[in-house]
């Protein structure tokens, strides 16, 4: 059997966002979510990961994405003390002391709510910024926790999350048959992980994720097909 865990991004960024991966666990496959600290509908998500105990949740390391949770953090920030833009972070001259506090806080603040933490990732994969490297490791090793891998290769220094990392279920790619499809791209006995991004639309969403009717499709989709037989969830 294939192992496969269907992850939903970005639990904690509104409470539509949240509502729509709720949907898609108790009514559809996914079983797996990673949780942003710093957004608006975090407590919410919190409440509601307590009321769903069988859906395991990790850790979405953010970035790119609101404000940090330090105030003492300025080379992470732009002027108006939001997190700079995904397309700046290359370019910006980020001190990985603070970005080390920042990210520790996150973690810290999740096992505050007294979740269980399953592994790390992050919002738009800034967790494989190759500069980033050794606070990953820091913070895997800290938490004994496992990394989401974005590539054939798993992070150097840290435990997988999984065997596989597939994306492709994102946009037109998110379609009734890729489980189907997918079955041949992988082997008897791994466990493969899936990103998605259900959702449903609120104000949040509408105004500020350039990802919105899509996770509504995400949702309709991940609690209306049956898996392959090859597949058990994890």
């Amino acid at each position: 059997m294939i192992k496969l865990i269907v992850n939903a991004d970005d639990f904690g960024y509104s409470k539509g966002i949240n509502y729509g991966i709720i949907e898609a666990h108790r009514n559809g496959i996914v079983n797996s979510t990673t949780m942003m600290m710093n957004m608006p509908g975090v407590s919410h998500a919190v409440d509601l990961a307590k009321e769903n105990p069988n859906l395991k949740v990790g850790i979405h390391l953010v970035l790119t994405c609101g404000r940090p949770l330090l105030t003492d953090v300025p080379t992470l920030v732009d002027q108006n003390g939001f997190f700079k833009k995904n397309r700046d972070i290359l370019e910006s001259n980020i001190s990985l002391e603070e970005l080390e506090r920042e990210w520790t806080a996150q973690v810290e603040k999740f096992l505050e709510s007294g979740l269980t933490l399953t592994h790390i990732d992050s919002h738009h994969h800034v967790h494989t910024v190759p500069k980033f490297l050794p606070i990953v490791q820091k913070l895997s090793k800290k938490y004994n926790l496992s990394v989401r891998r974005v590539s054939d290769h798993a992070i150097e220094g840290v435990p997988p999350f999984s065997d596989v990392f597939l994306h492709e279920f994102y946009g037109e790619g998110a379609t009734y048959d890729y489980f189907e499809k997918i079955v041949t791209q992988v082997q008897d006995g791994q466990t493969v992980e899936v990103m998605c991004h259900p959702g449903y639309l609120d104000h949040e969403v509408l105004n500020n994720s350039s990802y919105a009717k899509d996770r509504v499709t995400e949702v309709e989709i991940l609690t209306s097909i049956s898996l392959p037989n090859q597949f058990v969830l994890a």
